[in-house]
């Protein structure tokens, strides 16, 4: 019990206390800079809230990472990239809310802020192949040289793998799960609980605490924005939310046992539907950055559900698969992403006709 505290309930404690406290200054800061969100002066279609509505509720957020992180986990070299990869994702959404900038700017920007972390150190090693089970080793091939007086390596692998699969979990979480009033806040919980419940089956190794701890700490921060963020809004997480939650949670799946099949399979709901929404866009010729309305949850709204229950059906979706995740082998992961692949592509065709 000494234990679940220390590494569960005290840390999202305090990063919800301070996310909490963090987001009413935030919303003033958002104020005095002028990073508000008025839909009668921005015409855009994918816009659904009718107020003005401050943006940069990712500073918020990253407050309570940041000083729980530093209260409750060892300052190594891990950290110090994590929380600069944070930083950098918290500004770039702050320079985004103020700025609107071009999509592939922001895309560049993810890229560098990817990288960060695995500068650090942090890699996938390896992944487990769905359909056999084993082992796939990524450690292979090495790029090896010295840097002030230091021997350095290059997993080129896991390096890539890494940044590619945290620059996918940013835009896709910022894509698909950010549509309306506390969406992406509950299921960015969800997911970060998930990991925290999975990695506690290892706390008896405690080079797998901090990992518990940093997803115990997320929750929490966004556990304490849930409050500013549920219908009605008083607060966006913005673009800098939502590449946080991103960033955080890939770390978390490459740091941790869970890896990346679980992580892909909590939040399948919205993956899947960024997926459909990058293929619809390519294949009418569109750029597959630039938002629009065909999102699912743009179709539920239309369908009759109000935000309120929009968010619900996500935060289910992610809960119910969040529970079979903790109980899936790697194949099973598969079969389960592919049958989300399936029922999705088939609510949104049955929308879609239902809508015109």
């Amino acid at each position: 019990m000494a234990n679940l505290s220390k590494l569960v309930f005290l840390p999202t404690l305090v990063a919800a206390l301070f996310s909490y406290i963090a987001t009413p200054l935030v919303i003033k800061f958002a104020k005095k800079i002028g990073i508000i969100d008025d839909p009668k002066k921005k015409k855009d279609p994918k816009v659904i809230h009718d107020k003005p509505t401050p943006r940069g509720g990712g500073l918020a957020i990253f407050i309570g990472v940041f000083i729980a992180a530093l209260i409750f986990l060892p300052l190594d070299k891990h950290l110090v990239g994590i929380l600069a990869g944070a930083t950098a994702a918290v500004l770039i959404g702050i320079l985004d809310d103020k700025y609107d900038l071009n999509p592939y700017v922001r895309l560049l920007a993810g890229l560098a802020i990817a990288a960060i972390p695995i500068a650090a150190g942090i890699g996938i090693s390896f992944i487990t192949n769905p359909l056999t089970g084993q082992l796939i080793d990524l450690s292979h091939p090495r790029i090896v040289f010295e840097l002030l007086g230091d021997t350095k390596s290059i997993w080129l692998l896991s390096d890539i793998f890494a940044l590619f699969w945290l620059v996918f979990l940013m835009n896709m979480l910022n894509m698909g799960a950010k549509g309306v009033d506390g969406q992406l806040t509950g299921t960015v919980i969800i997911a970060a609980i998930v990991i925290a419940i999975l990695s506690l089956k290892f706390s008896a190794d405690v080079t797998q605490w901090p990992i518990t701890i940093l997803a115990s700490i997320t929750a929490g921060a966004y556990l304490g924005f849930l409050p500013w963020h549920i219908y009605p809004q008083k607060i966006m997480p913005s673009y800098g939310g939502a590449i946080l939650a991103g960033f955080l949670l890939g770390v978390l799946s490459i740091l941790s046992t869970t890896k990346v099949g679980t992580l892909f399979v909590v939040l399948g709901v919205p993956l899947v539907d960024t997926g459909y929404t990058i293929v619809r866009r390519v294949i009418s010729g569109k750029s597959p950055v630039w938002g629009d309305t065909g999102h699912l949850h743009h179709k539920l709204l239309k369908a009759g559900l109000n935000k309120k229950q929009v968010a619900y059906f996500y935060w289910g979706a992610s809960l119910l698969l969040g529970i079979t995740a903790l109980y899936l082998n790697s194949s099973y992961k598969l079969y389960t992403i592919i049958g989300t692949v399936v029922a999705l592509g088939g609510l949104l065709l049955w929308l879609t006709k239902k809508t015109k």
